[in-house]
């Protein structure tokens, strides 16, 4: 399976969690194989007024041993070279889709705007959320939070993380992520991260979206 079908499985496998757990109310912002620009995805976030983003992808690599989940959240300077990257080819991606890369270049001062700065910082809270409550049924990287400037992570009003749920390339983690029973699991802890945050910053029934990539594959 490419990279782009297991992202979307897992991402419904997280929506029937969430819905399972009736706490909060939940959308996709795609459900089958179209292209959504990563502009497309804030908005569709914001329209709904939803109080969390979660873009779903799964990471590769020309290193077997690599392994882990890993979760991104937004940042003016990247944690590393290698969340630097990964922007960048994220990023990048938007460039076969129709991006409106004149939109793009008059977002970026939005850093600056206090909005933002506090979506960041709930975004860097639910981050560690995931990472405590998703553990026990997946592992994750050694330093599992890093940041970097993913345009998708770019709305004032939604915090947003960019989750790479493991590498395709290892053994253990794709027999993990193609397995019903290993998405299942790993959406399970990701709705109590869910579950919680909401709770906590809205008293719960709020929004989550999320979003499965569908522009790469490994």
């Amino acid at each position: 399976p490419r990279e782009k079908e297991v992202a979307l499985g897992l991402a419904r496998a997280i929506r029937e969690a969430l819905l399972l757990s009736g706490r909060a109310r939940v959308a996709l912002t795609r459900d089958d194989d179209r292209f959504l620009s990563l502009a497309e995805r804030s908005r569709i976030a914001e329209r709904l007024g939803a109080a969390l983003l979660i873009s779903v992808h799964l990471d590769s690599s020309a290193e077997p041993t690599a392994s882990g989940a890993t979760v991104y959240t937004l940042a003016d300077v990247a944690s590393d070279r290698a969340a630097a990257r990964l922007a960048r080819r994220e990023n990048g991606a938007d460039g076969t889709g129709g991006h409106d890369r004149g939109a793009d270049a008059a977002v970026a001062p939005i850093l600056l705007d206090l909005s933002l700065r506090e979506a960041m910082e709930r975004a860097a809270r639910f981050a560690g959320l995931l990472r405590r409550e998703a553990a026990p049924f997946a592992p994750f990287r050694a330093d599992p939070h890093r940041f970097a400037a993913f345009r998708v992570l770019r709305s004032p009003d939604v915090p947003a993380v960019l989750l790479e749920a493991g590498y395709l390339t290892n053994a253990g983690d794709g027999a993990r992520l193609l397995s019903p029973s290993g998405q299942e699991r790993f959406a399970l802890g990701v709705a109590r991260a869910v579950d919680i945050h909401l709770a906590r910053e809205r008293g719960g029934g709020a929004a989550a979206l999320a979003s499965a990539q569908d522009h790469r594959s490994p």
